[in-house]
């Protein structure tokens, strides 16, 4: 790539009740809190390269579960941990973690409180990201 370096990445979902969501992200998921700046709240998802923003916002849909064409994927290789602690802390996935032939992966999807999909996957090949870093 022939652009200037990009030092890490952050994908930012809106909330009305940031409570209910902070809950979900750090003791549903586990995930680490970053930075904690009052009405937002960014979290770890890879070490130094991917983060999750979750902020506060009165214009935050009231339930995006019908915003289709959004989906927060995190590549794990254990995606049957993944959902044996998500649905331990009581949280309802869509289905068990299965294969998905048209994309060479195993994953499943789970709703946070504010309807915004995430998928937990496992790439079934190993070189699914071979550009140079």
């Amino acid at each position: 790539m022939g652009g200037l370096p990009i030092d890490s990445q952050i994908t930012f979902l809106y909330t009305r009740d940031l409570q209910s969501s902070a809950h979900f992200y750090e003791e549903v998921l586990g995930l680490p809190l970053a930075l904690d700046q009052g009405s937002c709240r960014i979290y770890r998802v890879a070490e130094g390269r991917a983060y999750l923003g979750i902020c506060f916002s009165d214009a935050a849909p009231a339930d995006a579960g019908g915003i289709s064409d959004i989906i927060i994927t995190l590549v794990a290789a254990d995606v049957d941990g993944w959902h044996a602690r998500i649905t331990a802390r009581g949280w309802q996935c869509e289905s068990a973690p299965r294969i998905n032939p048209t994309y060479d992966i195993y994953h499943f999807f789970v709703r946070d409180p504010n309807g915004y999909r995430l998928e937990v996957q496992r790439f079934a090949r190993d070189d699914w990201d071979s550009a140079p870093a």
